[in-house]
This record gives C-alpha cells, structure tokens and sequence, in this order.
C-alpha cells in the first residue's frame, strides 16, 4: 500500500472520540451492577430449587414428621413472630441469645487480644503458659458448659462464660501468631529510636496483629452463637437455645429447623457488620483496598 492511499484511508476513517473519565466509571459501575445481579440471581435460583426439591421430596416420599418441609417450618416461624412461642415473646428469645452472644463475644475477644499478643512478645512465658494453655483448649466445651451451669446458675452469667471460652481461644491463637509474625527488623529499628516497650507493643505489634486478630473475629462470633445456644440447651428459662431443646422433646422438626433460621440470619448479620467494620479499620491497606472478599 502506497503512502498517498494511506494517507487517504486515515483521513476517511471514522475517528473514534475517546471516553471521558465519568463515561468510563458509568461503564464499571454498569458492568459490575450486572455481574452483581447475575450473581444473587444464580443464588436465589439455587435457594428455590433446593426448597422446591424438599417440598416436593417431603410431599411424596419422606415422612415429614422427622424431616419436616419449607411450609411447615414458614408457618411456625409466622406463628412465632405473630403468636410468640411457650416461652414469650420471639423477640425476647433473640434478644437474650444475643446478649449474651455479645456479652461473651467482647469479653472473650478482650482477654483474648490482650493475653495472645503479650505471650506474643513473651518467648519466655509463651513457653511456660503453653501446656496449660493447651490442655484447657482441650477440654469439651459442652463439659464446661454445665459445669458452668452447676456454679453460676440457669441466668446469664453461665451462658456468658461458655461463649467468653469458645471466643477466647479463637482470638488467642490469631492475636499470638500474629504478634510473633512482627518484622523483626522494625522492632529494632524503633528500639534504636528510643521508642519503649510500650509504645512498641501500642504502635508496631498491635497494628501489623490486626489483620489476624480481625480474621479471627469471623470465626469467633459464631463460636459466641455457639456458645449461647449451647448454654441454653444445657439449661435455660428462655433463649434460641431452649426453643431448639424444647422443639426436640416434643419431635417439633418445624421448630428445629426454624430456630436454625433465625440464629443463621443472626450469623450473617453479625458476618457484615465485623466485615465493615474490617474494611473501615483496614482500608488504609492496599492489599485490603485492592481486593474483595469472595466467600
């Protein structure tokens, strides 16, 4: 091709105008708003075909007494929220069992915190603490549970020390590997500048542990749910844990799985608020701002 008849073709060539910057954002926004739809949409065909599937298999085959079905556990959650249950209110039951959910969650997370990322720091009394730390992480949960119950009664403060237990070592565990894992080059470097050991424990050890620490809090605050259902189910005068327990005794399959629905959508909420809250406290890091987070 000659250069006059190129010089022709680029001068007939549509030109192409070049994408503002709002231009290009509308069209992020617009392809990630698709790709969010595509993604609940595939999740709630999922959710329906899965609950068609066991009302037709509950309808037909199996005997819903043991196994139960969607509409059976639908209409004993409205009777729940509309009638209220053989122990009050609905309400009542889900409050209790977050409060003490919560109560035990920040107590456990605390001394969790604190006493992981001090041993941390400690070769020496991580050595010495580390086969008692160990054997009470071994011990049965549903053990201290009622021996919980025996020492501090039915009330509130028996289903807080199981969840304070379940929550502690969770949190344990992150808050220490995480305090080992400092830079050790860093440490020096501030000790080199003066700095003492608390303003290194405060200013180095805590922020470079957070991102363990908050990984941590996902896991824990459903060992917290745990936990209080647990307590309830050893023994209670109300919460999630003893409709469960009650459901059981009287063969209420509905209840059971009802009960189940309700702590879930505890869970998940629960999941998003310590997710934004990760987020919030995080965001200053490029790996975190850079990526999200899948399941």
């Amino acid at each position: 091709m000659s250069l006059e008849t190129m010089t022709k073709t680029a001068a007939t060539a549509p030109e192409v105008e070049a994408e503002s910057e709002e231009q290009i954002l509308a069209r992020v926004k617009a392809k990630n708003r698709k790709s969010t739809l595509r993604v609940w949409g595939l999740r709630v065909a999922l959710i329906v075909l899965w609950l068609g599937s066991w009302e037709l298999v509950a309808s037909v085959w199996i005997d819903p007494f043991f196994y139960s079905k969607p509409s059976l556990i639908w209409d004993r959650l409205v009777e729940w929220f509309t009638e209220g249950t053989q122990f009050g209110s609905i309400w009542l039951q889900i409050f209790t069992t977050v409060q003490e959910a919560v109560l035990g969650f920040v107590i456990g997370t605390v001394a969790g915190v604190v006493l992981g990322t001090l041993l941390g720091r400690s070769r020496y009394w991580a050595d010495v603490l580390a086969p008692f730390i160990k054997a009470l992480n071994a011990v049965p949960r549903i053990v201290l549970a009622s021996l919980f119950i025996i020492w501090f009664g039915l009330g509130l403060s028996s289903k807080v020390a199981t969840v304070v237990v379940l929550v502690f070592f969770a949190v344990f565990f992150n808050a220490f590997t995480g305090a080992r894992e400092v830079d050790g080059n860093v440490i020096n470097n501030a000790r080199i500048l003066g700095a003492s050991k608390r303003q290194i424990l405060g200013s180095i050890v805590l922020p470079s542990a957070t991102t363990w620490i908050l990984s941590s809090l996902h896991t824990a605050f459903g060992f917290a749910l745990i936990g209080a259902v647990v307590g309830e189910y050893a023994g209670a005068s109300k919460g999630l844990g003893l409709l469960i327990s009650n459901a059981q005794g009287t063969f209420d399959a509905a209840g059971i799985y009802a009960g189940m629905i309700i702590i879930t959508v505890v869970a998940l909420i629960a999941e998003s608020l310590i997710g934004f809250a990760e987020g919030r406290l995080l965001k200053w890091r490029p790996s975190q701002a850079q990526s999200g987070h899948g399941v």
